[in-house]
Formats: structure tokens, sequence, C-alpha cells
């Protein structure tokens, strides 16, 4: 099996920045347009998201091959957090507690606490972890996070040791 993408890391690492950004906006039309309710595991995922993209991008455009090296770090170890947080997700899915309780609508919230309060609130999303709400070839979102997530970090860890190679 050939890696001669690996030899253009930053070309690796645009994409990567791309398909983050693809992801999260998949995130928002299934938000604002369908109509499903991240729960708070989705926000964290989509924060590891931001920060995988905004780094992806940031090392895209580095030059030296010690920057490449530790920007492919930092994004394998923000790939793995996203990873836990999608598996943490995907297993509360599958095997679901008594009680599950993931965060109150928006309306709810504005109505009853103040806006101080409701702002950070707001962050940590609404609908319920263990909901499986939308599915695509028999996996859930949370599973396509973990999809993603793993891949991203196997990429970051191979571009890592051929930078390191060099």
């Amino acid at each position: 099996m050939s890696y001669e993408i690996l030899n253009q890391p930053r070309r690796v690492l645009a994409l990567i920045c791309a398909a983050c950004i693809a992801m999260l906006a998949f995130g928002l039309y299934l938000q604002h347009v369908v109509g499903l309710e991240p729960c708070p595991m989705c926000i964290v995922q989509r924060y590891a998201l931001v920060l995988v993209a905004v780094l992806a991008g940031m090392t895209a455009l580095a030059r030296s091959k010690g920057l490449l090296a530790a920007g492919s770090s930092v994004m394998a170890l923000l790939s793995v957090a996203g990873a836990f947080v999608a598996a943490r997700q995907s297993f509360l899915q599958w095997f679901p507690p008594q009680e599950a309780s993931c965060g109150r609508d928006l309306y709810g919230m504005i109505e009853t606490f103040p806006l101080k309060r409701v702002i950070p609130m707001i962050f940590k999303g609404s609908g319920d972890c263990t909901k499986i709400d939308w599915t695509f070839l028999g996996l859930s979102i949370a599973n396509w996070s973990f999809v993603c997530f793993t891949l991203i970090g196997v990429v970051a860890l191979l571009l890592l040791v051929r930078q390191l190679k060099r």
C-alpha cells in the first residue's frame, strides 16, 4: 500500500480541515434544517471538530517540519478526545441508562434563568444523549463521529511518523 499522499502533508492537512468544516456544516444542517437538537456530548464533539479544523488549517500553512510534527501531534490528541466522547455517546445509545437527562430547552432556560446563566447553558446542548435521531448505513451520528475522529487521528499519527523520519 502506497502512502504517497503523506509526502504532501500540507495538502493532507488542508483536506482534513475541509472535511472537518464539511462535517460541521452537515451538523448545522441537521440542527437548523432537519430540526435535530444537539446534546451536550454532540456540542463537545463539535468543539473538538472545530479545534481539529483550525489546527489542521494552521498547520497546513506551516513550512517548518517542527510545526508540522507539533500540529500533527496535537491534532492526534484532539482526535482521541473527540473519539472518546463519541464512543461514550455511542455506548449510552446502545445501553441507555434508566434515567437520562442531558439538558433543558432554550425557551425554558430563557424564561427561568437570567441571561448570564442562559448563555453558558446554550453551549451545553439540549438534546438527549441516548436518543438516536438519524442514521446512515445503520450508524448513528455518534458512531460516524467516532469513525471520523479515529480516521483523522490515524492520519495525524501517520503524518507525525512521516515527519519524524525525515
